[in-house]
């Protein structure tokens, strides 16, 4: 969890309910990341988005901070990169490009 609120800056909520394992429920502007404290299966090619308004920055601030993230690629009408969390769960950064008519 110290990961994705310290790391990606997502908010922590309170109201995640008291369930018989360790998590987080965490707020990603108008979203949500439940986390489950259990082991991660072999990559399956599950991940999720985050939507950022910068890509390149956004990929500078994390390396900065030692975080492995892979260099920006276009796909479709945005641009996406991934990382992976201290537990091995990949995310992905995307930034919807402006398509202009």
């Amino acid at each position: 969890m110290t990961f994705y609120r310290d790391v990606l800056g997502l908010d922590v909520r309170s109201d995640r309910p008291d369930f018989p394992f360790d998590g987080a429920w965490l707020d990603a502007g108008p979203q949500q990341v439940h986390l489950i404290d259990k082991p991660v299966p072999d990559a399956l090619g599950q991940h999720f988005a985050v939507g950022v308004a910068d890509l390149d920055a956004a990929v500078a601030e994390l390396r900065a901070r030692g975080v492995q993230v892979s260099d920006p690629v276009p796909v479709g009408a945005s641009r996406q990169a991934f990382l992976r969390d201290p537990s091995g769960n990949s995310v992905e950064l995307q930034e919807v490009v402006a398509v202009v008519p």
